[in-house]
């Protein structure tokens, strides 16, 4: 991002909304949201910074603006805090107008009312009281703010959207509490609001980042997320999609519908998922994009009316399917294939999405389930085993999608063969799985060796465990602070093999406790008696616990594996 469409710097609020620029927040940018905690955080923020002995300064975050002029900008990140801001400007004024009409000091005070509306709000024409704002608000909630806030008249309450009654919530609530810091202030009043203005101009400060186009605006967006500041990608993306259709002329009742289609999306994903959601739908029919390259895609291949709302249909299309996967258990998919797409989640394994979402538009019901099992179980060889890297995984089943999306593929056994090159075969799986360690400390890790165990007690006994029962839990056999009885491992031995899969059993829930950290020698008749088989085979096959007698049993568990998560048409 070159010098010239790219600016930083950390500027006050005075030196914002005093420098004769205004600022725009785009016609579909998201309405005014914020209630009553957000307000009263950043009034005592406020407060903070006036109290004798108070912060020097506070910091109100980033803002993201966009312009290619210098002297109107489009607010891309920040609307809320700016927002906002502009109220408790607004209900200071409201103060001194009351200041004004009730004869205290007012020419004084009304110096400083026309001073201080000038300096941050605008100029109001004296005659028809119509606003030229230094802040225009979105498409729905301008009108009410600049007819009924900004000229400090009578706030009505019926027939309004919800973002308009929170606006007028947030001014009648900054109103009052500018009016108790006034009176609480003592001495003149008009002075302590004016204070109030000077010094939340003066202390509070941004890091403003200006860029001058759409891209630049998504780089940003990008570079900050990854440092975790979360700005809203997903509404710089609508603004461009809105942007193409008033480009095209379109009217306000397909704006309108669009924009109702796109809120119950996001509703229903959430903002923060969105994005996410956005790149599985897109990989699941096009070529593999990256994340940081996807809003230039889009841009590039959605720029007519028609491209727009197709997109917006095809994403209506994958919803279903992708709060399937990432919430398996409010979905309406068969038990088996809640089964399925919950073991994905459990592995933290997301690169089959664009494929699933594929194979979910294309093959019923049983084809699909057979699909989703594979890849569960490509998952668990490829990801939670062999530690595989994802790049080359992610590529293939992208390619598989694409093959999908263009019928290329049409039967559910082409498919298989196509994932042929990420399914590792039961030599490589074998000699992982009896090599694997799984750090428990980690509650991921920790239901990963329960759903291995209860597979391994599936396969040795028929018994079917609940996987959520807190009647069991797990043991480790080797203990990872063992005491006396222990001395057949060295501190190495016990630092490297306390957390291999061999070390693992599963006790009822008030054995583990009992045996704590006793000696193998104690432990094992309580293994003999378990009602696990998986348990109390570790005390008929082994008299003693060694380094050698984990590695066994390790290995015996990489055969049962390799039995248990297999696809036949690709061993």
């Amino acid at each position: 991002m070159s010098a010239t469409n790219f600016n930083t710097k950390n500027d006050t609020y005075r030196k914002l909304m005093g420098n004769g620029l205004t600022y725009r927040i785009p016609r579909f940018q998201r309405d005014y949201s914020w209630t009553e905690e957000e307000w009263e955080d950043l009034w005592m923020d406020i407060l903070g910074t006036i109290k004798p002995g108070g912060e020097p300064a506070h910091y109100m975050g980033y803002l993201v603006l966009q312009s290619d002029n210098d002297k109107l900008f489009d607010v891309i990140d920040g609307q809320q805090r700016l927002t906002t801001m502009s109220l408790i400007v607004l209900a200071v004024l409201k103060n001194l107008q009351r200041i004004v009409d009730a004869g205290k000091e007012a020419d004084r005070n009304k110096q400083r009312l026309d001073q201080i509306r000038q300096t941050y709000v605008g100029y109001l024409d004296p005659v028809t009281l119509v606003s030229r704002s230094k802040l225009v608000l979105n498409r729905n909630n301008d009108t009410y703010f600049q007819t009924y806030i900004v000229p400090l008249g009578h706030l009505p309450v019926r027939g309004f959207r919800a973002s308009e009654h929170s606006l007028r919530k947030a001014f009648e609530w900054f109103d009052k509490r500018v009016a108790d810091h006034a009176a609480k202030a003592g001495g003149d009043e008009g002075v302590a609001l004016a204070l109030l203005v000077e010094s939340l101009s003066d202390k509070l400060f941004f890091t403003v980042i200006t860029v001058t186009d759409e891209l630049n605006a998504y780089k940003v967006f990008e570079t900050l997320n990854a440092r975790g500041v979360r700005l809203s990608a997903t509404d710089l993306l609508k603004n461009y999609l809105f942007s193409v259709l008033h480009k095209d002329g379109q009217h306000d009742h397909e704006m309108r519908s669009l924009e109702n289609r796109w809120e119950a999306m996001v509703g229903r994903l959430g903002s923060e998922s969105f994005p996410d959601f956005l790149r599985v739908h897109w990989n699941s029919r096009f070529s593999f994009v990256r994340q940081t390259e996807l809003f230039k895609t889009i841009r590039g291949q959605i720029s007519t009316r028609d491209a727009v709302f197709d997109l917006i249909r095809q994403m209506e299309e994958d919803v279903d399917a992708y709060m399937a996967l990432t919430q398996p258990e409010a979905s309406q998919w068969s038990p088996i294939a809640k089964q399925y797409a919950g073991e994905l989640r459990m592995f933290g394994v997301r690169q089959p999405f664009p494929f699933l979402m594929a194979a979910r538009r294309t093959f019923d019901d049983p084809n699909f389930e057979t699909l989703l099992r594979a890849s569960a179980i490509v998952s668990f060889r490829y990801n939670v085993i062999g530690s595989q890297p994802t790049s080359e995984q992610e590529r293939v089943y992208n390619a598989v999608a694409e093959k999908l999306s263009r019928k290329q593929l049409t039967e559910a056994g082409a498919v298989l063969t196509a994932m042929a090159s990420i399914y590792p075969g039961d030599d490589a799986f074998r000699a992982a799985f009896a090599e694997k360690s799984l750090r428990t400390t980690q509650s991921r890790n920790k239901r990963v060796v329960r759903y291995v165990l209860r597979a391994l007690e599936k396969r040795l006994t028929g018994t079917v465990l609940d996987f959520d029962s807190d009647s069991f839990n797990l043991e480790h056999i080797l203990p990872e602070n063992p005491a006396a009885g222990w001395e057949a491992f060295s501190d190495d031995e016990v630092e490297a093999l306390v957390y291999r899969l061999g070390n693992f059993t599963l006790l009822q829930l008030g054995a583990n406790k009992d045996l704590g950290n006793a000696a193998y020698a104690v432990k094992k008749p309580v293994y003999a008696g378990s009602p696990f088989g998986v348990t109390r085979k570790i005390a008929e096959d082994n008299a003693d616990w060694t380094p050698e007698r984990l590695a066994a049993r390790q290995k015996w568990m990489a055969n049962q594996a390799t039995a248990i998560w297999r696809v036949d048409q690709l061993s």
